[in-house]
């Protein structure tokens, strides 16, 4: 994978494939302290000890469509590229939660990608989920709640094309003042 947002979209992806009703995706960049930090966690089914341990092995994955399952060991790999972290923890019936970290200056942190396009493929996609998205840099913070989002539509679905218009417009925005797109 090239790029974070696309990491971040399998992880989601995967959250959704076990079952999640709501995602949180955090993001902090501490350029202070050189560090980039994501986290993921979702309220899915959860795996076993076992199951956590077996998923960084490329070789290992619950789709009966492939043989492999590369996105977390991908990520964890980017992770340690740059001199930063990656862990998972889960439950049976807890959810998961996926926090990778990243030297923030290291030269080789993957570059964000398309992190608007990330969020509103993951909303159009998804309607019956909800995503949580908080960027933090600096004094900076921008949150994307679908679930607010919602309660105000009056029955309209949320990947209506206007609303959906609507989210993309103020994402773009409001990543785009800390440089992401």
């Amino acid at each position: 994978m090239e790029d974070l947002s696309l990491h971040i979209l399998d992880v989601v992806e995967n959250s959704i494939a076990a079952q999640a009703k709501k995602v949180e995706i955090r993001v902090h960049e501490d350029v202070e302290r050189d560090l980039l930090s994501i986290e993921i966690k979702d309220d899915g089914k959860g795996m076993t000890e076992e199951m956590v341990k077996k998923t960084l092995d490329p070789f290992f994955t619950t789709r009966t469509t492939r043989r492999v399952g590369l996105g977390l060991p991908l990520f964890a790999q980017a992770a340690r590229e740059s001199k930063g972290t990656f862990a998972i923890e889960s439950k049976p019936d807890h959810g998961t939660q996926v926090h990778a970290t990243f030297q923030y200056s290291n030269i080789d942190r993957k570059p964000w990608g398309k992190m608007t396009e990330t969020l509103i493929t993951l909303i159009v996609g998804n309607p019956d989920v909800d995503f949580y998205y908080c960027h933090q840099k600096g004094n900076f913070e921008y949150i994307l709640d679908t679930e607010e989002i919602r309660s105000g539509l009056e029955g309209l679905p949320i990947n209506h094309p206007t609303v959906v218009e609507a989210i993309q417009g103020n994402v773009k925005e409001n990543l785009g003042m800390i440089g992401i797109s």
